[in-house]
């Protein structure tokens, strides 16, 4: 008992430097800054703003830009240029009338944001109707920049009887045409754009990812003296186990999502992405030995808080904050669980076979080396004590190719099967 409390004192203490260290470092805007279009849909007009981060803005039109000169000599250039790459179209094949106001500089989710009011008009003085919003501002030249387009509706003669947004959908390099309907709100339509959000952000996270696949790998395994041994685990209790692990992960990320994206709790992003690095760290080092006995169910609790933090930022920075919460959490937490349990399923099969074989060993170290190597790169760059991420190429083709992965890995579990049926109780050898 005593060696197990000095371990887990040892982890708060470096979770604790980790925070303070990553609180006295400026905290950086997320990396994935976007813009937004917010409309009000009224009987006669449509109106709202369009926000554009200045510094996608400038990669776009390759100028340098700032908060000053997107006000001074670029002001006529730039709301010519977004006046281009912004259109309506009413069902009929009419083009409506779109006008941009003049523009400011606001800061936005920690990044300085050029804000046009935005007038939408069906013509000769027609009703609005529904209608297609044509929009490739920024992404025209960005292939991984993403518009977040919520609306509100008039429902009472003129007058926005309620705050809340409903999330529209996502422009992006693909999708440059949103469908705006006139008469109501679809709280399906923005319940499914931010599940699918939430699918993105986790398929597309390679610390979110490796994390969980660090506490998946001792799943098939029983820890007993300080090593991870085969014994007789069954795969019913390793499946048990796997369960325990996804629901304690979703419970701990759930409630900090809810209370961060409510503003209940607010912590700055770099110690939040610094410490999501750590819990990678601790769930490769229980994968080598364990922490503790069922340790992963406990990593998956504890640091499950410090992931949902992150979501919740990203909820902030995405603008989905400008929709309705509770169906932004619903369907962004949706969207996470989705993907977790993909993961699993893609996975956690040929890691109960390979579990079985004398490969497993060395599969489960080498493996457990690569996270730990790869989260302590991250640490020190979210840390801003390294200003790269050596490995980020690496990373990038891993988790652009989950379905390669998963099948490399269900080869080797095959092969494996076949030659090097286990033969040691011990797999911590």
């Amino acid at each position: 008992m005593t060696s197990v409390r000095r371990r887990l004192f040892s982890i708060l203490l470096l979770a604790a430097f980790l925070l303070v260290g990553g609180l006295a470092s400026p905290a950086g805007a997320h990396p994935m800054s976007t813009s937004a279009v917010l409309l009000d849909v009224h009987d006669d007009r449509v109106e709202g703003e369009v926000q554009l981060p200045v510094d996608r803005l400038a990669i776009a039109v390759d100028r340098d830009l700032t908060r000053t000169s997107v006000l001074g000599e670029d002001r006529a250039f730039l709301k010519s240029y977004a006046t281009r790459h912004i259109s309506a179209v009413g069902e009929d094949g009419t083009s409506w009338t779109t006008t941009l106001g003049t523009g400011s500089v606001r800061t936005i989710d920690g990044t300085a944001h050029l804000v046009y009011p935005l007038t939408i008009r069906p013509p000769d003085g027609q009703d609005v109707t529904d209608f297609d919003l044509r929009y490739d501002v920024i992404v025209e030249e960005l292939l991984t920049h993403k518009v977040i387009a919520t609306v509100r509706y008039d429902f009472d003669r003129g007058i926005l009887k309620t705050d809340d947004s409903e999330t529209l959908g996502v422009l992006d390099w693909d999708t440059r045409s949103l469908r705006v309907p006139a008469g109501e709100g679809s709280w399906l339509k923005g319940f499914a754009t931010t599940a699918q959000l939430g699918i993105e952000h986790v398929g597309e996270g390679a610390d979110h990812l490796l994390f969980l696949l660090m506490l998946l790998i001792p799943a098939p395994l029983v820890a007993a003296a300080g090593r991870w041994r085969t014994g007789d685990t069954s795969p019913r209790r390793s499946v048990v186990r796997v369960v325990h692990v996804v629901s304690a992960f979703a419970i701990g990320h759930s409630l900090t999502l809810a209370l961060a994206a409510s503003g209940v709790v607010h912590v700055p992003s770099r110690p939040v992405e610094t410490l999501i690095a750590f819990s990678i760290a601790v769930s490769a080092v229980h994968a080598l030995r364990p922490l503790v006995a069922r340790g992963e169910v406990l990593i998956a609790a504890g640091f499950g808080l410090v992931h949902g933090l992150a979501f919740a930022s990203l909820i902030g920075d995405l603008g989905l904050d400008r929709g309705s919460l509770v169906t932004t959490l619903l369907g962004f937490n949706l969207g996470i669980e989705l993907t977790q349990l993909l993961v699993v399923a893609l996975v956690m099969p040929s890691l109960l076979v390979l579990a079985r074989t004398a490969l497993y060993p060395a599969f489960r170290i080498g493996v457990a080396v690569i996270g730990l190597v790869f989260s302590m790169s991250w640490m020190l760059e979210r840390a801003t004590l390294t200003s790269f991420d050596p490995f980020e190429g690496v990373q990038t083709w891993l988790v652009g190719h989950p379905l390669l992965v998963a099948g490399a890995v269900a080869a080797l579990a095959a092969v494996a099967h076949l030659r090097y049926r286990v033969t040691w109780t011990a797999a911590g050898k």
